[in-house]
């Protein structure tokens, strides 16, 4: 069985390191490979494995420049390389060492040996993303936190500007929760928290979207490459979802049982336009929603505005 569905990817231009190296970790480990550099940075950006075996002498593009290269790069910068070699003088290592890898495997390969430092890098990477995790989650509602939000739609809005695609963003408010905390108490105001996030994230189907916990009684939804009339579809989902947990509310004057008041946003990133806008675009819609009764969504795109 694979060692935490950990994957690692060997890179070698010689088929038989590859196989012998199969031979050794693939009753522990998944794994893929490639027989050159290029190919093995498409399938570090495509399948982010958690290690990478690379060979330094390669025809074309040497371990030394796929290592620059896929350290360059922000999909796969934070993925350890060990590099395997037969050069074994102190200037290639500490060339190596220089580019960005982490380790070196020398030539002729000894199984325990390999083994070995595998499994340190990949304990070592494991405890790293665990540690990464936990900084970008909220610990109450299990959602990612603001400081994750924050660097989502920064990311994504450079990706829908230059993919010419629409970024949608909904902006979520827990009606009369203070009263509710006020009434319930703060471990019943926690406990709301935590059932109208699980609620929502279920709602949440995609991948591509990210569910956030954007302070206090406030959430936020980031949809790429959706439209104003796909983004209103999840909104109504998201309501619906926190209604049908009829948690009681004895203090809400919309509802006897817990609501949320939702604004939505979109547009199509350009130069022009910052991401700022398409958030307060959303807080605005998010304080009619409530002026308006609360427990309703209410859209606004580039050209329109309307309420549900």
């Amino acid at each position: 069985m694979p060692d935490n569905h950990s994957v690692i990817l060997i890179v070698d231009d010689d088929p038989l390191n590859i196989k012998l190296l199969i031979g050794m970790l693939a009753n522990q480990y998944e794994i893929l490979f490639a027989l050159t550099g290029e190919k093995a940075c498409q399938l570090a950006e495509k399948y982010q494995p958690d290690l990478i075996l690379l060979d330094i002498l390669m025809p074309i593009q040497t371990g030394y420049q796929s290592c620059q290269i896929l350290k360059s790069q922000d999909s796969t910068r934070d993925i350890p390389i060990i590099f395997i070699t037969s050069l074994t003088d102190n200037e290639d290592e500490e060339k190596g060492l220089q580019y960005g890898a982490i380790d070196y495997i020398y030539k002729p390969m000894k199984p325990a040996i390999v083994k070995s430092r595998i499994n340190n890098q990949l304990k070592l990477k494991h405890a790293l993303d665990q540690l990464k995790q936990q900084a970008t989650r909220d610990a109450l509602t299990q959602l990612a936190n603001r400081r994750r939000f924050d660097e989502f739609l920064i990311q994504e809005w450079q990706n829908m500007q230059r993919l010419a695609q629409p970024l949608s963003l909904i902006m979520i408010d827990i009606d009369y929760f203070k009263p509710y905390n006020d009434y319930y108490g703060h471990a019943g105001g926690d406990e709301c928290l935590y059932q109208v996030a699980t609620a929502m994230k279920k709602a949440i189907t995609r991948p591509t979207d990210l569910l956030a916990r954007y302070g206090g009684e406030e959430f936020v939804c980031i949809l790429p490459a959706t439209p104003l009339e796909g983004a209103r579809h999840i909104a109504k989902k998201l309501n619906v979802a926190v209604n049908s947990l009829n948690l009681p509310h004895e203090k809400s004057s919309t509802a006897p049982h817990v609501t949320i008041s939702l604004g939505v946003s979109c547009t199509v990133p350009t130069s022009e336009k910052t991401y700022a806008q398409l958030l307060n675009t959303a807080d605005t819609l998010l304080y009619e929603a409530k002026e308006s009764g609360r427990n309703c969504v209410v859209c606004h795109s580039s050209a329109q505005s309307e309420q549900e």
